[in-house]
Parts: structure tokens; sequence; C-alpha cells
């Protein structure tokens, strides 16, 4: 029995997304393998039955989240656990209860790290050139908005880019 390996996340708006993909075209090696998003469920390997099984699971938790706005208004970085560079969301209650509810029940808990949301800017460079990437960019201020209503579940391709499984829209 074969298992692809999925993802859950959210897309957020074209302007975001062309403001990041701005600065990953330059620093993140990945950049043609996903658009930019805000990760709420790390990769996690199913089978075809298990994710039937999921779906419904996430058709649930998306009627029970009503659509909600994130804000963006800095840079940050993971170092010095990774060397990434990323748009901070700020602490929403939504992504927050979100992300919870992606690791309950039957969906596999698959969590490694504590939930930050954010969106990826650059990654996997040397130590010196995320010093002057993140160097630069952290006095950067941002006021971006955008409205969330949907998530989308994705798999992975064999060579490695992702793509939306089935999307799942916010509330009623």
């Amino acid at each position: 029995m074969s298992t692809l390996k999925y993802g859950i996340a959210i897309f957020p708006s074209k302007e975001i997304q062309d403001l990041a993909n701005s600065y990953r075209k330059r620093y993140d090696p990945r950049y043609n393998k996903i658009p930019p998003h805000i990760t709420l469920k790390e990769r996690f390997e199913a089978t075809k039955e298990e994710i039937n099984d999921f779906t419904s699971e996430l058709e649930k938790i998306a009627k029970e989240i009503e659509p909600f706005d994130i804000e963006i208004k800095k840079v940050s970085s993971f170092s010095p656990v990774t060397n990434t560079v990323y748009l901070k969301v700020e602490p929403n209650e939504s992504l927050t209860t979100l992300n919870k509810r992606m690791n309950e029940g039957k969906l596999p808990k698959s969590q490694q790290f504590a939930f930050v949301p954010h969106i990826t800017i650059s990654q996997e460079l040397s130590e010196d050139e995320h010093s002057d990437v993140y160097g630069s960019m952290r006095m950067l201020e941002f006021d971006l908005k955008d409205h969330i209503d949907r998530f989308q579940l994705l798999y992975q391709l064999e060579d490695g880019s992702w793509t939306v499984y089935e999307t799942f829209k916010l509330g009623n």
C-alpha cells in the first residue's frame, strides 16, 4: 500500500505571495516547489484510505472556524535552529486553534516544533548569507493584512513540488 506525503497550508493573497516571492526568487532554493504559504500542519505520510478519513475530519474543522484576518508587520528568523528568514504572521487565536485541531482526533500527530505562523522567504542559506539577508531585512516594516477564508490539503509530487489535493472553506 503506497503512501504519499501530505501537508496542510494556507495560501495568502496574491499581494502577499508576490512580496514573498520577490525575496524567495533569490533566497529560497525551494522557490519553485510551492507558492508562499503558512504551514498549518507539517508534512506527514498517509495512504489513500487514511486521506479519505482525514478529509472528513478537515471538513469538520473548517466548519468550526470562521474566516479571519491576519497581519504581517516584520521579518524574523529561526536562527540558530535553522537559517530560515520569514515574514512573521502576528499571533492569532484562529490560526493557533486551526494548528491545534490539525494534530488531534484522527489526524496524525506530526508536529516537530512549536507552531509559529510564518511565510518563509529564505532557507538553506550559509551562515554568512543568512546573516546578510536577515541583517538587511529585519529593519523593514510591513503593514500587510489579509482575509483568510480557506486552507488547503496538499500532496507532494515525485519532483518534490506540492500541489493542492483539496480546498476547505472556513465557516458555514
